[in-house]
Order: structure tokens, then sequence, then C-alpha cells
């Protein structure tokens, strides 16, 4: 289970208005974490419901999804709906926190100490309590999830990794901001997945695309996604490519590559919602009994009970007018037990939604423009995104592609990008084998690096848009002392005519000067060939920069000087001098002098002209050393730095743990109330049991008249005590109160039990003693054959040796007489092994002895029982009556599988014509004889035929039943060896 644990990973599509969740653990494949309810995705809301007569420690209930929505009504200032815009938002500039605040206005925003950012004040806390920032609203509900799916993995399980789905156009603090709430959830994050590489990579799970490795051209296809809160469009490369395998193969992967990205942060669902509920308001503003009250329009806006009911009203509506023409709604008591009633047409919805259907082409034309490419390169238009089934949608995406047979629903809509979010940290995980698709995310945004220098401050475009994640940048600083650069990034704000910056991390050298001065002191390096660099790059894992390394070089003359290893090395011939680049070669007119020698006349021959040779290579060296040129080696040393992260303050390390603190407070709150929760329900069920018990007739004879009084009384006390004060008791009175009740239920329940069951129960038991006798009987009789058995075969051995003696006797000159080739008719007769025993002696004593115990103990506790009556407490027990059976039957079953180690029987053989003689005049032939003219029983070799391998899940009627069938075929076998007829030797 640990191990499985381990490998488990959670892929999460973190929407704006809904959650989903799918599992990939080891017998669990891509499966959809259903919520409690059953459900296929979790509405992203999370509600504090304050409790009745709570103290001012405790905490108030949680609730999640739709049970979170339910209580929007009822409790507006602790229902924290669509979270997910606010990540990294200032409080009390952004127009879209603003918005947030009129949309809920019972809710209390803060911004956070020292951040700014977006915090509530919950109602159902004290007043001097810290408020609840975003990410910890988000880390709840991120707890949630995690719950529902270890809750799919199985009991004992812990789920820590996952892969979350983010939106293209998610700056670096958003992306922080979503990690952080993972890491105060106690989660890991394998991977920030961009929402549509998560869906082209789903879309690629089950489809083989062409390879470019043949020639083939590559599919393009555009992902647009329209949710609650915004809209984008990706597009997407799928191509198959050839790579080298293991050893000297090939293999074919898939490819998924992200070419371009557009964006509307704020068209989406929640856009549209907003369009229906200003007309609800309108109309309700104008009915005569809202202008007989002069009511205005910010006394409802302003009313959050209200402003609640009609959001929840107008999602619906939307979905709704999808599939129908029109439709209607109606709230008893919108303000002030108003009533209203409200009718919209599909027809009326796209007039009113006009201006947002020509914002629709607005993403895909910057993403086509960002990919370089034109609407008719695109092999479809694949949709994701519930607000992508609005079908004014769908009409302008099919206008704008010209054909409608490219906007496609190919994929599940809800489901696609949580299941490729799962595939990815499944590919991630060691513990998996998935197919190979190998996937490539693009940077979306511009990142700047501003350097500072002579007193003026240079920018350099170092990441645009489009620049593969992953991939690394080598940048050149002229700099010889320490110094400090900085990044930013450039983001598009609004209609994305203006952009703004976003500082993300500056970083200082330390030790800068003084490699530098090493440098020129150790290897005479010149400021002018001195090299300042840094590597740097997207991470793959959450897309924000980081920094590889720093490094300062210079190149100098000259081969590196090895150290001691080195010198060890090349004193035995292994260093870098004995390599063959670096040893000089030898010329060509010196070979004759290296040639071995096959005479001596070749040899002197070779001696004679060895001075001349000699001469020549000398010239030779010479030359190659003049005109060897001097090698150059880079010496390179590491740049420490210090790195600090810019853009929105970080949380400080007591904020830190006050925020997770408060986090396992909650959830130990949450515990310690589903527990009491748990034991109240078994209170009540319990308390309705006892009430029907009361009233059956059947414990008047196992229960005295005071003791059925008593019970009633308690029952009824309890009741009440339920009902009053007991609905706010905790967890220890409430096992208390059924802890009282089961003292004086329980007794009489055992009565009835003792008095219903006991008969049946001494029936069986004295069935199996009777079958014990007959077992007793058979192995008695067994051992008695088996000892008359051995002393027969005793007696004919001692009357086979003295004849085997007589007959040894002779002048030793039989062998004269006899023809080496004569036949010989005359065959010896082997001695018979000894057949050991199936059963013993001992055998038959253990049965006696637990036979003659268990006989007088049910004797004398039948004596006892059946001098006391219903209401006493009873003598003879069901639990005494099944260890006696048990112990019964473990002595019949052992002596029944008994196993022995049985000789072979002897194997008859057929006579030999024809045997030699040997030189002490014995003659060898075969034995013709059967296996029963060896004396050998197979009386005492019988085992029981009785299949016991179930006997956990046997009844002991059964196991007598089966006891008795195997008691009627050993009497059978028993039988029919006793009419064997055996030879006598």
């Amino acid at each position: 289970m640990i191990a499985s644990a381990a490998s488990a990973v959670l892929g999460i599509d973190f929407g704006t208005e809904y959650i989903k969740a799918a599992l990939v653990k080891p017998g669990i494949p891509l499966e959809i974490v259903l919520t409690k309810d059953s459900k296929r995705k979790e509405a992203a809301t999370v509600a504090f419901k304050p409790l009745r007569h709570a103290k001012p420690d405790d905490f108030p209930e949680r609730l999640y999804g739709s049970d979170a929505v339910a209580l929007a009504a009822r409790f507006p200032a602790d229902v924290y709906p669509n979270l997910k815009p606010l990540l990294a938002e200032l409080a009390s500039s952004s127009a879209l926190v603003a918005g947030y605040d009129q949309r809920l206005p019972d809710l209390t925003l803060v911004p956070t100490e020292h951040r700014g950012t977006v915090a509530f004040k919950s109602k159902a806390f004290l007043d001097t309590s810290d408020p609840f920032t975003v990410e910890e609203l988000l880390a709840m509900q991120l707890q949630n999830v995690r719950g529902n799916a270890e809750s799919l993995a199985g009991k004992g399980s812990s789920i820590r990794d996952i892969v979350i789905t983010v939106p293209a156009f998610y700056t670096i603090s958003e992306r922080r901001a979503i990690e952080l709430a993972a890491d105060l959830a106690g989660l890991k994050v394998l991977a920030l997945l961009t929402d549509g590489l998560a869906v082209g990579l789903n879309y690629a799970t089950s489809r083989t695309f062409p390879s470019i490795s043949d020639g083939a051209k590559a599919e393009q296809h555009l992902v647009f996604d329209m949710g609650a809160g915004s809209t984008s469009a990706t597009v997407l490369q799928f191509q198959g490519r050839t790579v080298k395998d293991v050893g000297r193969f090939n293999k074919t992967v898939q490819e998924v590559n992200v070419l371009g990205t557009g964006w509307d942060r704020t068209l989406g669902g929640d856009a549209l919602n907003q369009i229906v509920v200003d007309q609800m308001l309108e109309q309700f503003l104008d009915t005569p009994t809202a202008k007989k009250q002069g009511l205005e329009p910010k006394s409802v806006v302003t009313h959050g009970r209200a402003m609640a009911k009609l959001w929840k009203e107008a999602e619906r509506l939307r979905q709704v007018l999808s599939a129908n023409s029109e439709t209607a709604a109606s709230f008893e008591g919108l303000y002030e037990e108003l009533d209203f009633r409200y009718k919209l047409s599909r027809a009326e919805f796209e007039k009113l939604t006009s201006a947002f259907a020509t914002r629709v082409e607005g993403p895909i034309v910057r993403a086509l423009e960002s990919a370089k490419l034109s609407i008719t390169d695109l092999d479809s238009i694949i949709l994701h995104g519930g607000a992508s089934r609005t079908p004014f949608v769908q009409r302008e995406l099919e206008r704008l592609a010209g054909d409608s047979a490219k906007v496609r629903n190919n994929v599940n809509a809800d489901e696609a990008a949580v299941f490729g979010a799962a595939f990815k940290g499944a590919s991630l995980s060691p513990s998996f084998r998935v197919k190979e698709i190998r996937t490539g995310d693009i940077s979306s945004h511009t990142l700047v690096l501003d350097k500072d220098g002579d007193g003026q401050s240079r920018q350099q475009r170092l990441f645009h848009p489009t620049s593969a994640v992953g991939a690394v940048k080598h940048v050149p600083f002229g700099k010889v002392d320490d110094f400090s650069f900085s990044l930013h990034q450039v983001s598009p704000e609004g209609d994305q005519a203006s952009q703004i910056q976003t500082p993300v991390f500056k970083l200082t050298t330390r030790n800068l000067t003084a490699s530098v001065a090493q440098l020129s002191e150790n290897f005479g390096c010149s400021a002018d060939n001195i090299s300042t660099k840094f590597a740097l790059r997207i991470s793959s894992v959450d897309g924000r920069p980081e920094v590889l390394k720093g490094t300062v070089s210079c190149d100098v003359e000259g081969e590196k000087k090895g150290g001691v290893v080195d010198d060890v090395k090349g004193f035995f011939g292994f260093g870098s001098g004995s390599k063959k680049e670096d040893q000089d070669p030898l010329a060509e007119d010196a070979e004759s002098v290296l040639q071995p020698s096959s005479s001596t006349e070749a040899t002197t021959v070779s001696a004679t002209t060895v001075p001349d040779q000699s001469g020549s290579s000398a010239e030779a060296s010479a030359e190659a050393v003049k005109e060897k040129k001097p090698k150059k080696r880079t010496e390179t040393i590491h740049i420490e730095y210090v790195k600090e992260d810019l853009g929105l303050p970080t949380f400080a390390k007591a904020d830190l743990k006050r925020m997770k603190e408060r986090l396992a407070a909650f959830d130990a709150s949450d515990s310690t109330r589903l527990h009491r929760e748990e034991a109240l329900n078994v209170l009540e069920a319990f308390t309705y049991k006892t009430r029907d018990f009361l009233e059956d007739e059947s414990i008047e004879e196992v229960s005295t008249a005071s003791e059925r009084s008593s019970l009633k009384d308690k029952v009824s006390a309890t009741s009440d005590w339920l009902y009053g004060d007991g609905a706010e008791a905790d967890r220890t009175a409430l096992r208390g109160r059924l802890k009282e009740l089961k003292d004086i239920v329980s007794p009489i329940e055992k009565r009835i039990e003792e008095l219903e069951k006991r008969p049946q129960r001494i029936s069986s038991l004295k069935g199996a003693l009777k079958q014990t006798e007959v077992l007793l009987d058979m192995v008695r009789q067994q051992v008695e054959a088996s000892e008359s058995a051995a002393a027969a075969e005793s007696s004919s051995v001692d009357v086979a040796a003295s004849e085997s003696k007589a007959s040894s006797t002779g002048d030793g000159f039989e062998d004269l007489e006899h023809d080496p080739s004569s036949t010989s008719t005359t065959s010896e007769v082997p001695a018979s092994t000894p057949a050991i025993p199936l059963y013993t002696r001992d055998d038959v004593e253990a049965i006696e002895s637990i036979h003659s115990s268990i006989s007088t103990w049910l004797a004398e506790k039948e004596a006892q029982q059946a001098k006391l009556g219903p209401i006493d407490e009873p003598a003879l027990l069901l639990s005494d009556l099944e260890v006696r059976a048990r112990q019964l039957n473990e002595v019949v079953v052992g002596l029944a599988n008994k196993k022995v180690k049985v000789l072979p029987k002897s194997k008859a053989t057929k006579a030999k014509p024809k045997s030699k003689k040997t030189k002490a005049g014995k003659s060898k032939s075969a034995s013709s004889t059967t296996a029963a003219a060896d004396g050998e029983s197979a009386t005492p070799g019988t085992k029981i035929p009785l299949d016991l391998d179930d006997i956990d899940s046997l009844s002991e009627a059964e196991l007598q039943e089966r006891l008795n069938r195997a008691m009627e075929d050993v009497a059978k076998i028993r039988d029919g060896e006793k009419s064997k007829k055996h030879d006598e030797l």
C-alpha cells in the first residue's frame, strides 16, 4: 500500500467555476475523482457555516462544492466562490477585484498586510482573527480534492504529487500564488501545464500523427477554450518523429508543440451571466411593487442574499438557453418579501450579448498571429470549456473558420484538460509506463533583461512570447567587477493594446571581482580576454525563468597542469601524457629501425644503416618542434550570486507558519465534528432500535419487569436529552449515553440469543461426538490391523532368512556344470518392505482423551443449565460450545489429513528368459510376482478422502456431512482390501 500510494499522481483542472480531478494509480488508470455526492466536477467554492452555541475558539463547519453554493442565500458573508481570478491581484487598484466585490457585496474584502493582495474577513470568526488570503482558501479546496482522491485510491492511501492546469496568460506572480496554495495544502507540484497544451495532450493520447521524418506534413489545430472566467486560443502542432531508441533500434514518438497563444481575460460565462443579472435587476426594479416601495438599484445590489439568488439563476438560465429557445425563473421573497418572475428567450439573450460575440475572434486572431499562420492553415478548431457550448459562440467560430466542419467537438469539453494533466503526471512519474508523447510549450510573455552599467540602464529582450520553454540562453556580460541585473515580464493589459511590466527577480554577484583577480594573478588574464556569462531558461516545471549558472573565464596558453592523480596515472602510462594525441608521430624513414628482423643477415644490414636513419629522424623532429603551435585552454570559475524575487512581496515565514497551523487546526476541528456526528447518529439509531425492542414480546421471557421498566425510562430520558441539551453535546457525552443503554440492553439480547441457539448448538456438538466415536473405532481397528501385519511381516522375514542361509551352501564349482547360455526358470523372492502405519496408539489415546473430556463437560453443563430459568445467567454458553466444537474438529481434521510417508510398492516385472550365472553360483532373474505377493497391505497406507481446503468457510453441519461421506468411503476401501488374497512366502 505504501508503494502504490507513493506512486499515485493527481491531475487537477483548476477552473474559475469548477474543479475537476483525475487520479493515476497502480490499478486505477486515469479515473475521474468523484465528489462526495458522486459528481464528476466540484464547484470551486468554499463556505464557513457558523455553529450554533459556538465557543469563541471553535472553528465553523467547512463546506465545499454544491453544499457551499447552497449556503450562499443563507450565509452570503461566508461563501467564497470563483476565487481563482483574484490570485496575485491587488485589493485596491484592480478592476477585476472591484467587479468581484460588487457581485458579492456581503463579503468583507481587505488587503493583506505587507502585500496588498486580496484577503477576506470571515464573520464566523472573531474580529481579531487574521483574514483569510486567497491562497489559503484555495488550499482548502485543494485539500478537499485530495481527500476525495484518497477515498478513491483506497484506505491508507496518501497522495502528494499533482499536476495543475493554468491559463497561458498567467503571469509569474500568479504562478507563484497557485504553487503557494498547493504548498499550503501539503501538495507537491510536479508541473504547471497550460490549459491548451493539456487539451492537446489528451487529444494525442488516442491518435497517431504523420511522421515528419518520412516527409509527411504535421497537423495544426487550434484549441478554443472558453470557460467561466476567460477565453483562450492555443495553436498546436501534432506530428510524429523517428528517434533513436535503445541500441541500434529506432522508434516513432508523438509530439505536441505550442506555436502561439491568444486570450481574453474577461470574456467568459461570468461576463454573460452579468448581462442577465443586470437585466433581471432592471426588470425587478420596474415592477409595480418595487416602484411602490421606492427601491433604488443600490439597495438591491448591496443586498447579499438577493444578489446570490440572481447570480445562481442567471447561470442556470444561460445553460438552459444553450439547448432551448426560452426559459423562465421565479423568485420568492427576492428582496424584502417581494416576489419576482423573469422570462428570457435565446434571441433576446443573443441581442443582449451581441457585443461579446464580436470579441470571440480576438483570441483566435492573436494566437494565429503569434504562430505566423492563417485560419486556412488549421486542420480544425477543437472546442473546450463549458461556455463554448453557447450557440452564438459556435456560430462565430464557424463563420471565422469558413467551414462548419472545421469546428469539432472531438474531445470532452469538460474533462479533456484534466485527463491531459493526469497523463502528464503519469509520464513524469517513474512508476508508470505510458505512450511517449513529447510536449513543447512557449513563454506566452516577453521577458526583458535589465543591465546596469555606466550609470545607464540597458534592456535586452531575452525571451519572446514564442520562445520555447526549457531552451537555455547564454547571456554575456562585459563585467569584471561584481554587478547586478534584473528581469521583468511584459504582459498585455485589458484590450492588450497597452502593456504592463512586472519585476521578476534581481541577481547580484558575490565573487566576480575576486574571481577576475584570481584569473589575472594565476594565469595572466587581461580584462579584455575575460568573459562573464550567465545561463538562463524558462522552467518546464512552473514556466518561471530560472538561472542555471554563472561563469567567468578566459583563454590561456599551455596545457593544464594535472594534479597528484594525473601524475600517478602518467607514471603508469594512463595519464594525459600517454594519450595518442599528445605523442609525436614517427618519421616515415624511422619505420625500418623499429621493424623486427627475420634473420641475422637482416639484422646486420639494419645495423649498418642506423646512423643515417638516426640523423634524418633528428632533423624531422627539429622541424616538428619548430612548427608546433602552443595549445590554448579555458580557465573557468563559477560565479556565486544572490537572487531576490521581485514583484509581489513574498509572505513572511511567520505568516506561512500561521496559515499552515490554522489549516491544520481546521482539519482537526472537521475531524472532531465528523466523529461527533457519527456518535450522534449511532445513539439516535440505537434509541429507535431499543424502542422497537421493548415492544417485542420475546423479551418478557428473558427479562424482569424492573429491567424493562428501567430500560423504558432510560430510552425516554435519552430521547428527551437528544432533542435538548444533547444536540450540542460532545462525542464523549454521546458515547456515554450509548453505553448506559447498552449496559441494560446487551444482557437481555444475550439471553435471547442463548435461549434460541443453545439447543441447536448442543445437538451439533453431540452429533460431532458420535461421529468422533465412529472415527475412534476406525482408527483403533487400523492400529490393530497394522500391528498384526507388522508381526506377520517379521515372522515371514525370519523364515526367508533361514531358507536363504541353507541354500547358500555349496562346493563352489556349480559354474563349471552349466552352459552360460542356458536358461533359468527360477526367480528370487525379494524381501518385502514393512508398511508404515498411518495411525498409532498415541492417536487413539488423543481421540479418546478429547472425546471423554468434552462428553463429561457437556453432561455437567447440561445438568447445571437445566436447573436455571430464562432470566438467569446461563451456565452453558454458546461461546463455550463453539470452543469445544472447535477443539473436537481440530483433532478430527488433524487425523483425517494426517500425512505419512508410505514406501512405494514393488513393481511387477516380467521374468527374463535368460540369465548369466555368477561366479558365486547365484542366478539373477526378474521377479514375476505382483505387488500383492510382496506381502504389502494397502490398508495402513489408506488416507481418508476428505477435502478440507475450505474448512474455514464450512459450517458445523457441512463439516459433519463431509466427514460422514469420508467415513463411508474408508469403510468401502477396508472391505475391498479384506477380500484380497495374499500369497504366502
